[in-house]
């Protein structure tokens, strides 16, 4: 993709239904047409919009997946994101129409969410546990014939489960499992349990098939930021080695792929199993980054810094910042309810409405009657979030009252997305553009 590319514009090919149930529409609103929502001239700010609510920076999610899916180009890598970060399956296509390799879920319910949207090539980057949950994915294989599905397997009684299941149904086509290698979390911890996954692998027939070797190299990470960087170097070179094992047993003709990469350590994912992978002609190196395209103002803003801590983020030959090259998509907006106190602001956003786990939501603007004020008091901050109330501690004399609307960025984007039934995509005027969906369950 290059520079001179045109960005390929969001499609909101699904329609549905809104009503004043959803957060963000307007009360009194019934069965509106989601694709007449860009014509409502809908702004978070203005007063009409039931607050608070969600929205998505069009133009930034637009610049951020062109931006890595770049990235990944340049240094001979694929991408099939992480759908359960938004499970919005609008965006997910968006994703695989401009050049993402497949897409990524956790589960096997997000899997079917992603098929019904007509995604088919799908990493389940988890296990799917025994005899039941192989049965399921058995299920969901039959439904659905021509999908390429790759499931992770970091133990023979996984794979024993998975067996049993593609023999039971013989005109399921073979399962392409890959071993899962691990540090923290799942995935096997030593070479001789990889190769006896494999081993296992092996012995069912043919039901099931070596697809490669995966990881998640995040769950690694430790307090020591020196101590995070030996253990996940270290998981990634054990990733690196399996793969030349597994291509040893399998021989050269044998596509497999080789998957790692969060949005956190994707460019020590890059630099240490790119160059494995590029010697491979059969091989894939498919880095499952996913919140990257959403970016914040929080962990993830955090996160980039530490890539550029590492000179780790190369475009167009060049060493650049990732920090200042991402754009944070994601707001918050909510209003400004009571003024109790001098110092004291208490907005209608809590603990129901905004992640939390990874840092206090951050004030960005503050609205009156739909207009920005011309900055943001300097010393405001989030610091408490109850049910419903959020706590913005500012000075007494800063220019913030009730009625007010106050816009927050996030941090991490995951546990913010799967509060919302819809994310209202917004254009560069702020109004709403789109309605997308999600389908957390």
């Amino acid at each position: 993709m290059s520079d001179n590319t045109p960005a390929r514009p969001l499609v909101v090919p699904e329609n549905f239904r809104l009503d004043d149930r959803i957060r963000g529409v307007p009360p009194g609103t019934s069965a509106l047409d989601s694709r007449l929502v860009g014509q409502q001239g809908w702004h978070p700010a203005d007063g009409r919009m039931s607050l608070p609510l969600l929205t998505l920076d069009e133009a930034a999610f637009i610049a951020n997946r062109d931006l890595f899916l770049r990235y990944a180009l340049e240094h001979g890598a694929k991408v099939a994101p992480h759908a359960k970060t938004p499970m919005a399956p609008d965006l997910a296509r968006s994703l695989v129409e401009a050049g993402a390799w497949g897409t990524t879920v956790a589960d096997i319910r997000q899997a079917t969410v992603m098929l019904k949207a007509g995604l088919t090539r799908l990493i389940i980057a988890n296990e799917v546990g025994g005899t039941g949950g192989a049965g399921r994915l058995a299920a969901l294989a039959g439904a659905w014939p021509d999908a390429e599905l790759y499931v992770f397997a970091d133990s023979v009684a996984a794979v024993k489960a998975l067996a049993q299941a593609w023999r039971a149904d013989t005109a399921l086509a073979p399962l392409r499992v890959l071993v899962e290698l691990g540090a923290a979390r799942a995935g096997a911890r030593a070479v001789a349990e990889a190769e006896a996954i494999a081993d296992a692998i092996a012995t069912t027939g043919g039901r099931l098939r070596i697809a490669g070797v995966a990881t998640y190299e995040g769950a690694a990470a430790q307090p020591d930021p020196v101590r995070t960087d030996e253990v996940v170097s270290a998981l990634l070179a054990s990733v690196g080695d399996m793969h030349l094992r597994l291509r040893a047993r399998l021989g050269g003709e044998a596509p497999l792929i080789v998957t790692a990469g969060g949005s956190v350590f994707f460019d020590k994912v890059i630099a240490l199993i790119s160059p494995i992978v590029a010697k491979d002609p059969n091989a894939l190196l498919v880095l499952r980054s996913g919140a990257i395209f959403f970016h914040d103002h929080g962990i993830y803003d955090r996160s980039l810094g530490a890539v550029d801590g590492r000179s780790g983020f190369e475009i167009g030959g060049a060493r650049v910042s990732a920090r200042s090259s991402f754009r944070p998509a994601l707001r918050v907006w909510a209003e400004v309810l009571s003024r109790p106190e001098p110092g004291l602001a208490i907005c209608g956003m809590g603990m129901r409405d905004v992640s939390f786990d990874q840092g206090f939501p951050q004030p960005l603007t503050v609205y009156r009657l739909g207009q920005p004020l011309p900055g943001m008091p300097a010393k405001a901050q989030v610091i408490k979030l109850n049910d419903q109330h959020a706590f913005l501690a500012v000075l007494s004399g800063d220019d913030i009252g009730v009625g007010d609307v106050v816009e927050f960025g996030i941090s991490h984007p995951c546990t913010c997305l799967d509060r919302y039934r819809v994310i209202f995509g917004v254009d560069g005027d702020g109004r709403v553009a789109h309605a997308f969906p999600t389908y957390f369950g």
